[in-house]
Parts: C-alpha cells; structure tokens; sequence
C-alpha cells in the first residue's frame, strides 16, 4: 500500500491545523505595540503585554528585562525592518527623485498599514528623554542616511542644488513624512497615509531642484 494514498501530504495537515503560531518574543512584541497603543505606555503594565500574548508575566522576562526593554526593542525592530524595506525599494533606481518617492512610500505605508505601530513609534516612543536619546542612535542615523544619500546622488549629477547641506535636507524631507504621520493618527478624518507622499515630494523637490 502507498502511504501517500492513506496519509495527508506535510502541507494539507499544516492548512488543517492552522498557521503556524508566532515565535513567543514576536507575539510579546506585537502584544506590546497594541497595548501600547491602546493603554500608553506609562499606564500599562507587563501583566497586560503578556495577557495579550497569550502568555505567563513570568514568561515576557525570559525575553525582555523590563517594559523600557520591551519598547526600546519595539524601536529597534521597526528600524530594522524599515532599513530592510528601504533598502530592497530603492535599490537598483538610480533616478534620485524616484528613489526619494519610494522611501516615502515605504515609509508611509509602514505606518499606515498599522495604526497602533504608528501611534506608538509617533507618540509613545517620545515622550522620555531616554527613548528619544536612543531614537538618534546608529538606526536612526542609518535610517536617515538613506534618505541623505539620495540627494547628495542629485547634488552630484546636477538635479539637486549643491548649496544645500545634504544632512539637512534629509533631515527636513524626514521631519514633513514624520509629521504627515502623527497628523494622520490625530485626525478624525480617516484616509490613506501614503495620500501625503506625492504633496510632500512635490514641496521637496521645489526647493532643492536646481532652476
């Protein structure tokens, strides 16, 4: 007899039963962006990540020293994920502007694919010298470094002005998607985050364009 004529193939018994259940640190990790949000961070406790995730107090220890590690490692792994993002949307464009859109994009629909995220990495996050200390770390540095890069490709090929200071620049095309950002989480109007991305690269690009 064939036991594959008697037997459910790996994959059908994978669909039966489910999906897979997140690695335990992931689940705290998401746990904690939505009780985060939800809660602030400065009301919740590390009872309510864990009941959220579905797991012992005990067990968010074994991951995580305290409830600042536990969003210090919400930041990191946003930041990581978003250089990764970053980097695999504009590698291979050479046209500065279009690499700049699509930073944008990336960084845009990040946030606007997952309110509670948005709302802690917008607020939550900023609300402690501390926290906002660390959000200038090497991530940070690296995260805007890509946006810096883009423009001083435009400075050297002649489309952007070589006056401009390109860390600056970078800086203030970051500070308009940053604020795009917590503008949408504020609004009582619901839309798409990413609407802001054309009107904020229009504005940019007419003041580092060369004329």
């Amino acid at each position: 007899m064939n036991i594959h004529s008697v037997m459910p193939s790996v994959a059908t018994a994978r669909r039966r039963a489910g999906p897979s259940p997140m690695p335990k640190r992931d689940a705290i990790l998401r746990a904690a962006i939505d009780v985060f949000a939800n809660r602030g961070f400065f009301n919740a406790q590390v009872a309510d990540v864990a009941r959220a995730a579905g797991v012992a107090a005990g067990t968010v220890y074994l991951y995580f020293r305290s409830k600042d590690d536990i969003l210090m490692s919400v930041f990191e792994r946003t930041m990581k994920d978003a250089l990764e993002e970053g980097r695999g949307a504009t590698t291979g464009v050479h046209d500065p502007a279009e690499r700049l859109r699509r930073f944008a994009r990336v960084h845009l629909g990040r946030l606007g694919r997952d309110r509670n995220l948005a709302i802690v990495f917008q607020v939550e996050l900023r609300q402690s010298v501390k926290f906002m200390e660390r959000f200038s770390s090497s991530l940070f540095r690296e995260y805007l470094g890509q946006i810096r890069a883009s423009i001083v490709d435009g400075q050297q090929t002649g489309l952007f002005r070589r006056e401009l200071n390109a860390t600056t620049a970078a800086k203030v095309f970051f500070g308009a998607l940053d604020e795009m950002a917590t503008n949408w989480i504020l609004s009582r109007h619901r839309y798409s985050l990413e609407s802001n991305v054309e009107p904020v690269l229009d504005l940019f690009l007419r003041g580092v364009t060369t004329r």
